[in-house]
């Protein structure tokens, strides 16, 4: 028997308790992981709580993200022993996750740990760092470079905000930071943002398509309005990558800032990267994300803390990343 956080459908909602669970509970799949660290994303937020649509069917483990130890394989790319990462795949909402001291997915949902991080930081980056990550290298891809103008990030004292922040001024660039929380300024400078950003600036519809060049390039997990702002300050030919709602789902702009300066929006999933892409990311994380920074971003937890972290998220109230011992 085994500790799992578990979700169930009530009359009045759902509710989610500490329980233990046996291996006969858990789901078919390939390979059982011995989880030691997962972490809270705005989808577990959903999933420990009224779902959101993404959960199916109850009883129901949440958890998107995880990583630990092999403890047994029916697949021969993975042995005993071997140290994983799981992010994506609908593992969390459709598929149990991992808010378990064990799970058990597909094969062809894992990555291999990547020398230079332990499970701890894998998990202190999971899905949001390795969705930031995603983002520089289509940013790089469409021609960003260090030494022109500053590079905006939104939402960026959340958790994809934060790693895309570390790791863009340890590539070297000039990073604007967007909060609405004039507390996290300290937070976001000592990840390495050169400029802070009230939300307030940008956070409103203009009637002018274009405004002044003011960025590089940006990382916005917002979308909405301030999307739509942002698009008409980008400078020439610059690109916006997009992976987040925080802010809504609509995108009142108009298509000026596309035809007049030749700007791009970017669409970033992480969800379903096939396991080339999530592999040159993850790679390019060990290298690049500075660790004492993570460090900086990480808020411990266990999973008796879920029920509650899964609220404060949804209501934004979640600072940096946080990394859940599934077995303290």
């Amino acid at each position: 028997m085994f500790k799992a956080l578990v979700v169930e459908k009530t009359e009045t909602g759902t509710q989610a308790d500490l329980r233990q669970i046996s291996y006969d509970d858990l789901p078919a799949g390939d390979v059982t992981v011995a989880v030691d660290y997962s972490t809270v994303n705005y989808k577990d937020g959903l999933c420990i709580g009224p779902g959101g649509g993404l959960v199916r069917v109850y009883p129901h483990v949440p958890g998107i993200d995880f990583a630990g130890t092999v403890e047994s394989s029916d697949d021969p790319r993975y042995r005993p022993g071997d140290k994983v990462i799981l992010t994506g795949w609908r593992v969390g909402e459709v598929h149990w996750g991992g808010y378990a001291q064990k799970a058990r997915v597909k094969a062809d949902f894992l990555v291999p740990l990547p020398h230079g991080l332990t499970t701890r930081q894998a998990m202190a980056v999971g899905t949001a760092g390795l969705t930031a990550m995603l983002a520089v290298m289509a940013l790089e891809n469409h021609g960003l470079e260090p030494g022109k103008a500053p590079v905006l990030v939104t939402g960026a004292a959340g958790g994809v905000g934060s790693v895309a922040t570390a790791l863009l001024a340890n590539l070297g660039y000039e990073v604007a930071a967007v909060t609405g929380r004039p507390e996290t300024a300290d937070y976001l400078t000592a990840l390495g943002a050169t400029q802070i950003v009230a939300r307030s600036e940008i956070n409103e519809v203009t009637k002018r398509p274009l405004e002044a060049e003011r960025w590089a390039g940006c990382v916005d997990a917002v979308g909405g309005d301030m999307l739509a702002r942002v698009l008409g300050q980008m400078c020439y030919g610059a690109s916006v990558a997009a992976v987040g709602l925080a802010g809504g789902a609509s995108l009142p702009a108009t298509v000026i800032p596309f035809l007049l300066r030749g700007v791009n929006l970017l669409g970033i999933d992480s969800v379903m990267q096939p396991f080339e892409n999530r592999q040159k990311a993850w790679a390019r994380i060990a290298k690049d994300l500075p660790l004492s920074k993570l460090e900086g971003m990480i808020v411990p937890a266990v999973l008796s803390d879920l029920p509650r972290l899964g609220k404060d998220i949804l209501k934004g109230q979640v600072q940096g990343r946080v990394v859940v011992d599934v077995n303290a």
